[in-house]
């Protein structure tokens, strides 16, 4: 982990993004009544529900992507891509709750951060495996 500090550092960024938005899908039951196990029941407390569940499902393809794509690619173009994604999210968020254009803007940007990331660690797979025959 050493020599990737940079990527470590928005890797846990990531996870705590995420910890906040579990907080604010917890934070929106008490403020709009809905007891659990409830999913359903308020649009403002849903949204926030689909924004941590939104930002789980991309979490699965960020995670393992930025790790690939600095071993190829190098620590910081590929924590630059993560803090990329991570403002992509957050801009998601403030627009899928507010019901904003923001929401348009945000995704496109954490997933084309999410898909270089992904294609990049790709890449670089594919050329270890060529140049070892």
């Amino acid at each position: 982990m050493q020599q990737f500090p940079m990527t470590a550092l928005v890797t846990l960024l990531a996870l705590l993004f995420y910890i906040i938005l579990m907080l604010a899908v917890s934070w929106a039951r008490r403020k709009y009544g809905i007891a659990p196990p409830a999913m359903i029941g308020n649009e403002h407390f849903e949204r926030h529900v689909r924004v941590h569940a939104n930002t789980l499902e991309s979490l699965v393809v960020f995670l393992p992507s930025i790790w690939l794509f600095a071993a190829w690619h190098g620590d910081h173009l590929a924590a630059l891509l993560g803090v990329i994604w991570i403002v992509g999210r957050l801009v998601y968020w403030k627009g899928y709750v507010e019901g904003s254009a923001l929401r348009r803007i945000g995704f496109p940007v954490q997933g084309a951060a999410n898909i270089l990331l992904l294609v990049g660690a790709f890449i670089g797979v594919v050329q270890s495996l060529a140049a070892a025959g």
